[in-house]
């Protein structure tokens, strides 16, 4: 349900939505989302001085009952 959210609001703001892809792993230290996105979106996702990431993981923590959960943005390269 998180995943399938963070993908929803990623593919609101992106130009390439078809290249939006989140992937879910487990870390020792909970639970971790993946974002991909297409290169050029990249920076679209990040936002200035990163206020769009900082927004989309408060969103997301908030639908996630107030959990933490690690978000990491990469480009479809995967850097």
């Amino acid at each position: 349900m998180i995943d399938e959210a963070l993908t929803h609001l990623v593919k609101g703001i992106v130009d390439h939505p078809d290249d939006v892809s989140v992937s879910e792993r487990a870390t020792k230290f909970g639970k971790s989302l993946e974002v991909a996105v297409h290169p050029e979106d990249f920076g679209r996702v990040i936002g200035t001085n990163g206020r769009t990431a900082t927004s989309i993981r408060a969103v997301v923590h908030a639908l996630n009952g107030g959990r933490k959960i690690r978000i990491d943005f990469l480009d479809a390269n995967g850097n």
